[in-house]
């Protein structure tokens, strides 16, 4: 059989996935490109107070490798990235990892991949695969004076902990899921904690226990009950919130009651008002929280709804014009989750670039290629089941289709494959069709980070289910495939 060259970009949750799955099936000719020194992506950057998967544990898994080991029902983010450094270990798939070096670029010339590196290198591949993520470019809001604040400032997922947070005044813009689980942690440390707050989200309450040492002993010493464990917590997640999510029904108003009374243990009803959103539970990313609304009613926290008019070096003046003096500013104000791969510049046959196909936005092909640039694969791509699904069972559907296609390549059975115009304009058709018929919750009225350029959502809107059987096989009428010559 043949080996082929296979360039991975970035050594996140994604990126370990197909490495680890390439070497298990016997391709050692993988080599992983990371920015950073360390791997784990997401969960390597975001070690704010508080950072935990909204996801459950036994879920949030590669089914490749259960754990039995998970401490709680909901893990830290810190738990997380050990688990996928052991993964990656364990699957020998750090050993091909070149940390600090970023891949800026890609041609397809000559019938493969020519990457081009951060290091002025140039290398070759027979397959690239994009496993950059989703919530990896940080955005910050664009406050007058931001730059002019006197005390610490940061980013969430730029966390300085350095900087004493238990006893300063710090305010926190955003409240989205990253400000929800610092309003969490913080509250009661920071004195005060100020929460300057754009839009109110609806949150569903969720009690964090720990996993029994009995339990996880039970795990450990049967894997196949472990495995059954991972299968169950998965159908009980794709047929509550991601079916809930999809159509209307006694799901979808069971999550929106839950949500409801979770609102009322907010006491006082002006504050109650203030935390009441005007849209539907999970048109926006739910967010799942034990304890944000009692962390939310302690008197030194404080909700602050007015717009902000600009940063001083004092602190935040919104435009009532109260000055909120702050020694600490942190930025919850989340990613640019359209962004992918780019700013990798990418040329693929005919002279095509990645910058001219996504003009309009992020497109693809079943949420795994593009027309036009053979042998390359997106984990995490435009239109895959995001929302409160477990991204690593999408990650993995997404790197066992790629792998069947690298698989025929050893075989001899092809040079190169990549989807065509047609096929791909038609998956994009069905999908703007599924989503703008009345029944997802997505397109209810809610500004979500889900709405592409053209006002629809780019993400799927059927079942998980589906995902995992339109990739189960690849569709060769959909692809224009080069025989070996």
């Amino acid at each position: 059989m043949r080996s082929p060259r296979v360039v991975v970009v970035g050594a996140g949750m994604s990126g370990i996935c197909i490495a680890a799955m390439l070497r298990d099936a016997g391709v050692d000719t993988v080599t992983l490109y990371e920015k950073s020194d360390r791997l784990g992506g997401t969960w390597r950057d975001n070690t704010y107070p508080g950072v935990a998967c909204d996801v459950p544990s036994h879920y949030y898994s590669f089914s490749f490798a259960p754990n039995p080991d998970w401490s709680r029902i909901y893990s830290s983010g810190g738990e997380i990235w050990a688990y996928l450094e052991d993964v990656a270990r364990l699957h020998r798939v750090t050993e091909r990892v070149r940390f600090g070096v970023e891949v800026t670029g890609a041609e397809w010339a000559g019938g493969h991949w020519r990457v081009e590196l951060s290091t002025g290198e140039t290398v070759p591949a027979d397959f690239l695969v994009a496993a950059t993520g989703v919530v990896h470019h940080i955005r910050e809001p664009d406050l007058p004076g931001l730059e002019s604040f006197a005390g610490a400032r940061f980013h969430s997922a730029r966390w300085d902990h350095s900087v004493p947070v238990d006893g300063a005044r710090v305010g926190l813009v955003g409240s989205g899921s990253t400000g929800v689980q610092i309003t969490g942690a913080l509250a009661g440390r920071a004195a005060p904690l100020t929460l300057f707050q754009r839009t109110p989200q609806w949150v569903l309450p969720a009690t964090n226990p720990r996993v029994p040492d009995r339990l996880r002993g039970l795990l450990r010493r049967f894997p196949a009950v472990n495995r059954a464990t991972y299968r169950l917590v998965q159908s009980l997640v794709e047929h509550t919130l991601f079916e809930a999510v999809l159509k209307p029904g006694l799901r979808r108003r069971a999550v929106e009651l839950a949500c409801e009374r979770n609102l009322r243990k907010v006491a006082d009803p002006a504050l109650r008002a203030k935390l009441t959103p005007d849209d539907q539970p999970m048109c926006r990313r739910l967010i799942v929280a034990p304890d944000y609304y009692e962390a939310v009613q302690r008197d030194d926290v404080h909700v602050v709804t007015e717009r902000i008019e600009r940063v001083e070096p004092a602190g935040v003046r919104t435009v009532d014009g109260t000055l909120h003096e702050l020694d600490v500013l942190v930025l919850a104000t989340g990613f640019d989750p359209h962004a992918f791969m780019r700013p990798m510049n990418l040329t693929g046959l005919d002279g095509r670039t990645l910058a001219e196909e996504w003009a309009k936005g992020a497109r693809g092909y079943r949420s795994i290629a593009l027309p036009g640039f053979p042998n390359f694969f997106m984990l995490l791509g435009p239109h895959s089941p995001f929302g409160n699904q477990s991204q690593i069972t999408v990650a993995e559907t997404q790197a066992r289709h790629a792998l069947g296609w690298i698989e025929r390549w050893r075989r001899g059975e092809l040079d190169s494959a990549s989807p065509t115009d047609a096929a791909a304009e038609r998956f994009n058709r069905q999908v703007r069709a599924a989503l703008s018929v009345p029944g997802t919750v997505w397109v209810t009225g809610c500004n979500s980070w889900y709405l592409g350029d053209d006002g629809l959502p780019e993400l799927w809107p059927w079942s998980a289910a589906r995902h995992r059987e339109v990739l189960a096989a690849p569709v060769d009428d959909d692809w224009e495939v080069r025989a070996v010559r």
